[in-house]
C-alpha cells in the first residue's frame, strides 16, 4: 500500500470485498470504504460501446492481481459542471483512450463513494484486475492516468496492490 498523494490509510495485512452491511465493531476492521456501482459517466455512446466490446470482466481465473486505488478529488474538481468535468477527463486527458489500450488484460469496475456521502473518505474507489504476467502493462495504464490533467484534481490517492491466495 502506497500513498500517491494525501495521507495514507492504516497498514492491513489484507482486505475482504463485501456486499452489504459490515459490522464496523468487528476487531479485526481498520477501516472501511464504501462505494456502489452506478450508471458510466462522462461517456459518450461510442466511447461506451468501444469499452463494453474490449472489456472483459472481472473474476477471470488467471487475473491472479488487483489493485484498488481509492481517489478523492478537490473541491474545484466538483465545483465544475459534469460538462467542464467531461472536457478535462476525454477531451484534454483522453481517459478513455487511455485504459482502451490496456484492455482486455486489464479488467475494471468503478464504485461511486461520493453518491453516498460527501463525507465518505473518498470519492471513487477503482478496482481493478489483471494477470501477474501483465503487471507492466497495468503499471504502465496507471503511470499514464497519473500523468494526465485530471491528476492534477486530486487531493488523496491510496494505491493498493494485492495478489489473490490460490489453494
Amino acid at each position: 500500500m502506497e500513498a500517491i498523494v494525501g495521507e495514507p490509510l492504516p497498514a492491513v495485512e489484507r482486505l475482504a470485498i463485501t456486499a452489504g452491511l459490515v459490522d464496523l465493531n468487528a476487531p479485526d476492521v481498520a477501516w472501511v470504504l464504501r462505494g456502489i456501482t452506478s450508471n458510466e459517466r462522462y461517456v459518450t455512446r461510442e466511447e461506451k460501446s468501444q469499452l463494453e466490446a474490449k472489456q472483459e470482466g472481472l473474476g477471470r481465473p488467471e487475473a491472479l492481481c488487483a489493485a484498488l486505488i481509492p481517489i478523492r478529488k478537490n473541491p474545484v474538481w466538483w465545483a465544475l459542471t459534469p460538462d467542464e468535468r467531461r472536457n478535462i477527463l476525454e477531451e484534454r486527458s483522453r481517459h478513455i483512450n487511455i485504459g482502451l489500450r490496456y484492455l482486455p488484460a486489464v479488467a475494471r469496475r468503478l464504485h461511486h463513494c461520493r453518491d453516498l456521502s460527501e463525507n465518505e473518505l473518498f470519492d471513487i474507489l477503482t478496482w481493478f484486475e489483471y494477470a501477474p504476467a501483465y503487471e507492466a502493462g497495468f503499471n504502465e495504464l496507471v503511470d499514464a492516468l497519473r500523468a494526465s490533467e485530471e491528476w492534477n484534481y486530486v487531493e488523496r490517492e491510496v494505491d493498493i496492490r494485492l495478489r489473490r491466495n490460490v489453494d
